[in-house]
């Protein structure tokens, strides 16, 4: 076990080699390309950015990792796992989601501490009876995570920056090897953003921790863990690989449609419009 608790995974032969793959892909709705030919490969410990203007296909992508979309074409591999080859039920649970999205979902009054349970169980409320074990976890990690002292708090009168710890914590109960972060820093102040940050550097740096992906629209949210960037336009790969080489101001201004200087100080980025 590691200092967060994660269990330490060993990935080797095709394991390692496929670990995430997409080969092509594209994906349609309504006559509309979304996603057209990405190829992307993920190695084990790998950190990546899923960068992008809106509508370039960013969640979309996402879902199709987790398995909640099927391509239209091309042919996914996740955690090693090749669609159409797998059941994505099992492979949902080895992945944790972090989305704003997901926080609206919960009752006013529902405990903190059973929200992360329910993380153990896939769904929004609890269906069936935890354990004990169940809950000494989520009560770990919650204070691992720094939000164990508003356990005893109903979801309601929680923070922004409170509600995103927590569900963290939600998707890190059942110790899952691939976690994705669709913009978690949306709705944050200054201190709850760099706060939340501080979390993700300290998940990226766990051995034993899981590969984390990471779509954000500000540069400045780009901690030093994360270490490749893949940078989509109208659903295309633009650009893929180590941030130093992606984000650059010409490849930016392509992606955003606007002229974007980058800038940099020490290992942290930002971004302005000319």
């Amino acid at each position: 076990m590691t200092p967060l608790g994660f269990p330490v995974f060993s990935c080797g032969g095709a394991v390692a080699g496929d670990w995430i793959f997409l080969e092509d892909v594209s994906f349609f709705r309504n006559r509309k390309v979304i996603l057209d030919r990405i190829r992307w490969r993920v190695s084990p410990g790998e950190h990546w950015v899923v960068l992008g203007a809106n509508g370039s296909g960013k969640t979309t992508l996402l879902r199709i990792l987790a398995g909640y979309l099927w391509p239209s074409r091309g042919r996914v591999t996740v955690l090693g796992r090749r669609f159409g080859e797998t059941d994505l039920r099992d492979l949902r649970r080895e992945i944790g989601w972090v989305g704003s999205f997901l926080g609206i979902q919960f009752p006013p009054n529902q405990r903190p501490l059973d929200i992360i349970v329910s993380g153990g169980f896939a769904s929004i409320g609890i269906y069936e009876p935890p354990g004990g074990e169940d809950y000494a976890r989520a009560r770990d990690l919650a204070f691992r995570l720094g939000c164990g002292s508003i356990l005893d708090s109903p979801h309601h009168v929680l923070s922004q920056g409170e509600k995103q710890r927590l569900l963290i914590a939600r998707a890190l109960i059942h110790a899952p090897r691939l976690l994705i972060l669709d913009e978690p820093c949306a709705g944050l102040d200054l201190v709850a953003r760099e706060q939340l940050l501080r979390t993700l550097v300290q998940l990226g740096s766990d051995a034993g921790g899981p590969a984390m992906i990471l779509v954000t629209h500000h540069l400045e949210e780009i901690m030093p863990v994360f270490g490749k960037v893949l940078l989509l336009e109208n659903g295309r790969c633009l650009a893929q690989g180590p941030k130093e080489t992606v984000l650059t101001s010409d490849l930016l201004s392509q992606a955003f449609g606007v002229r974007i200087q980058v800038g940099r100080n020490g290992r942290r980025y930002w971004a302005w419009m000319e």
